[in-house]
């Protein structure tokens, strides 16, 4: 499970035995969701709403990101970090 970038306590992985749709995982204290990469659905799980709000930012700056990442995966090949939230 490579973890992609960590900020604000937040930690995001994409693991590579993940089926579509494209999606990423956000794990904050016991906290666990599921995010989709194209959209930021929640797809399962749930994040505090301040991490929340943490997050879509985020993922809504690094989707083309996310979507590299989640072509690598697939293969499956070494994933790239992402910068963290500044």
């Amino acid at each position: 499970m490579p973890r992609l970038s960590e900020f604000y306590g937040i930690s995001i992985y994409m693991y590579f035995s993940d089926h579509s749709p494209p999606q990423f995982h956000a794990i904050y204290a016991a906290y666990e969701a599921i995010i989709g990469i194209a959209d930021g659905s929640l797809i399962r799980g749930e994040l505090p709403r301040a991490a929340a709000r943490l997050v879509e930012q985020w993922r809504a700056l690094h989707e083309a990101d996310f979507r590299r990442n989640w072509e690598l995966a697939q293969m499956p090949a070494a994933l790239s970090g992402i910068a963290p939230l500044q």
